[in-house]
């Protein structure tokens, strides 16, 4: 073993030898580099030596370089250092990204208007952003409970007809075994549906909007129909607030398509595939058998596709989206889910909690989301 560039810090070698055999060690800043062979497969050599790194404060895993085996580890994060600027600066920028849809939402022309578009969309912005953020809180959350390293949520401003792509977090480490795969997994649906409920009932007692008069009786006018899931229709049965008005031209409040969002974004990460929150959830629950079940969600929203454009004659348009996450499926599939350092057998509460979760997802489903006419 070579005495240059020793480790002063992390796992002495002797304490990694009878699993993995150090000739070379070697300190590259902060990270320490352990060349050796493996005297077991890798799976178990990392499922033992893991804990170990983590107790001492290290990231690691095993790799090759030039054909070696190396054991890189990283120091783990302790936190948040220092202001998270480009979190801020995406935080900023979906405010006004989704003010400046929002107020179309509105009826008001934020170009001719910009002030009173900000002050009439203020709520619009507040239930969209309400929603995602609370959704990847919980999961920010929840990451670190379990010494998870996660960073805080970056939103994504991109002028879509909500004004962002969503939020999402980063993880940085390896899952330290299923229940924290599955705590981390099913923490931000749950949170963000108990949002979406606030927000939803909220938007339910403001009054609806009208189409201008002019803009309502143009019939070159385009119209973008959002389709009601299941959980939207018993929360508006539930505190008697119809969705549906005699005039065409009167909308729900804009606060509710805050909760519709809530209610999407719910569901679309809850199918059980590669590394979206169901995913998680089912890898926790199932092991191995998750990736199989994966294999066969691309051809079911495919299906699903298939099935609206041929028989129920739904435009292009109205189906694209389950397309386009077909095609999303198909790639985090091959990806594959995220593999736990311990994969030991989750107990019976967190797997009922577990099918409780993708059944109030299956509440959030809705076969045509938007449908725009016109």
């Amino acid at each position: 073993m070579a005495d240059a560039d020793v480790p002063d810090a992390g796992l002495p070698p002797e304490t990694i030898d009878p699993l993995f055999a150090v000739y070379e060690t070697r300190a590259e800043g902060d990270t320490l580099v352990y060349y050796g062979d493996p005297q077991v497969p890798p799976e178990p050599l990392m499922r033992r030596l893991w804990p170990q790194f983590r107790e001492a404060g290290y990231e690691a895993r095993l790799t090759t370089r030039h054909g070696e085996y190396v054991i890189v580890a990283e120091p783990a994060s302790s936190g948040i250092e220092g202001i998270p600027w480009t979190n801020v600066v995406l935080f900023l920028a979906t405010v006004v990204s989704t003010l400046l849809v929002g107020s179309q939402w509105y009826y008001v022309d934020p170009i001719a208007n910009p002030a009173e578009a900000a002050l009439t969309a203020w709520p619009f912005t507040v239930a969209i952003m309400g929603v995602l953020g609370v959704h990847e809180m919980g999961h920010y959350v929840m990451s670190r409970y379990h010494d998870v390293d996660a960073s805080l949520p970056y939103f994504l401003p991109v002028p879509t007809l909500i004004g962002t792509m969503g939020a999402v977090i980063r993880i940085k480490s390896r899952m330290p075994d299923r229940k924290a795969l599955f705590d981390i997994g099913v923490a931000g649906p749950l949170a963000g549906l108990v949002a979406t409920v606030i927000v939803t009932v909220i938007g339910l007692h403001l009054d609806p909007v009208t189409a201008p008069p002019g803009l309502a009786s143009d019939p070159n006018a385009i119209a973008i129909q959002l389709g009601y899931p299941p959980l939207l229709e018993l929360l508006a049965a539930a505190v008697d607030r119809p969705l549906y008005g005699g005039d065409p031209a009167t909308g729900v409040n804009p606060v509710v398509v805050g909760g519709w969002v809530g209610m999407l974004v719910t569901f679309l990460n809850l199918i059980p595939v590669g590394q979206l929150d169901g995913g998680h959830i089912l890898r926790a629950v199932a092991g191995e058998y998750q990736e199989t079940i994966a294999g066969l969600v691309p051809l079911a929203l495919f299906g699903l596709a298939g099935y609206l454009y041929y028989v129920e004659n739904y435009s292009g348009n109205s189906v694209f989206v389950w397309v386009f996450w077909g095609l999303f499926a198909l790639v985090l599939a091959r990806v594959g889910p995220a593999h736990p350092v311990d994969d030991q057998r989750l107990g019976p509460g967190r797997i009922a909690l577990g099918l409780l979760t993708f059944a109030l997802g299956a509440l959030c489903f809705m076969p045509v989301p938007v449908e725009i006419v016109g």
